[in-house]
């Protein structure tokens, strides 16, 4: 199962990243039959529903039969078509039949990722700062945490310790996906877990075909850093978010934890990873999806849908009003009162002023 979850993370930073950089190179007949018999023996062994994989496989070949990529000679164009391709038949965006200038190591990796990879992982993380984009207080005391991706558990224990402690003084809690675009789904229970108290609470499960497996995940009953419980937590949300990111918004949207603010997300619910053609073709190939413990459904090619519906640009001020406006009964300083209400009435006016 930790490959599973280890193939699931690769195929979210490909996303996130998109495909390699590099110079376009000419390819000839036999390099588009090797890629394409690659590509879709990869989709039936591995695809998450068989049948899908069977009805991508007929459309592919009725293509093929009809001369349809006999006049692409650039790999990267190939790419792109059998990517366009086979979504129109699963409608799966996180399939993506990927061009590499670099040569791809051959073979699939078998066991755990090696010393040289992990660091060369951990060193893209901390250019990123593991996700964690930028963290502030607004007006009124309310906390503000953009996260722009997921990145591997095992590397943001501190960075999200000191984010949590950061939040910790503050009377409502606002976390931005609208950038995010996924990633490991350990790091999805990770930050879930600062939201509850330490009894464990069942969050998502993630079924894979090629194991036939199923794998829970639940808050953790310990945490570095302060928990947020009893903290209200909205979860901002644009088209762009996507994968992991739209389990974390729809974990917290089934357990009643969060509101959602801002748009409906991606629609991309079925994790996997990449499968090697050649030394320069792979397949992102989704093997998995994931089963919500108290819808028993998922998001896939929905996306999750706001409580609160406004474009995106419109969702941190949305936000940030409705914590405002829920805060101020309870202030019993005049003063901070009369701030707070202030802050309120500004934030209506920038948003009257936008619509």
């Amino acid at each position: 199962m930790k490959k599973c979850v280890l193939v699931l993370l690769t195929l979210g930073l490909l996303l996130a990243q998109g495909p390699p950089s590099g110079p376009d190179r000419s390819i000839d007949a036999k390099m588009r039959a090797e890629v394409i018999d690659g590509a879709l023996k990869a989709l039936n062994e591995n695809y998450v529903y068989p049948d899908v994989a069977k009805k991508m496989d007929q459309a592919i070949r009725e293509r093929q039969q009809r001369k349809e990529y006999d006049s692409i000679t650039s790999a990267r164009s190939l790419a792109e078509t059998l990517t366009a391709n086979l979504r129109d038949v699963s409608h799966d965006k996180h399939l993506r039949v990927i061009y590499s200038a670099e040569v791809i190591p051959p073979n699939e990796r078998r066991g755990e990722p090696s010393p040289e990879e992990l660091e060369r992982e951990q060193a893209f993380g901390r250019r990123m700062n593991f996700g964690f984009e930028k963290i502030e207080r607004l007006p009124g005391n309310i906390g503000y945490l953009k996260l722009n991706g997921f990145m591997p558990a095992a590397f943001v224990g501190d960075t999200a310790a000191a984010a949590m402690n950061f939040l910790a003084n503050t009377e409502g809690v606002i976390i931005d996906l609208r950038e995010n675009g996924g990633g490991d789904p350990a790091t999805v229970a990770l930050i879930c877990s600062y939201l509850f108290p330490p009894e464990p609470v069942h969050l998502n499960d993630l079924y894979f075909r090629p194991a036939n497996e199923t794998h829970q995940w639940w808050t953790l009953p310990y945490v570095p850093g302060k928990r947020l419980v009893g903290k209200d937590v909205y979860v901002l949300t644009s088209h762009y978010t996507f994968s992991a990111a739209e389990e974390f918004t729809y974990d917290l949207k089934n357990l009643k934890r969060a509101t959602i603010v801002g748009e409906v997300t991606g629609g991309g619910a079925h994790p996997g990873g990449p499968v090697r053609i050649n030394d320069h073709f792979f397949i992102g190939v989704p093997s998995g999806r994931a089963i919500n413990p108290y819808s028993k459904t998922d998001w896939e090619g929905t996306g999750v849908e706001p409580d609160v519906k406004t474009s995106a640009d419109r969702a941190l001020k949305t936000a940030h009003l409705m914590a405002l406006e829920k805060q101020l009964p309870t202030l019993k300083d005049p003063q901070l009162k009369e701030a707070v209400g202030d802050q309120i009435q500004k934030l209506k006016k920038d948003l009257a002023d936008k619509s």
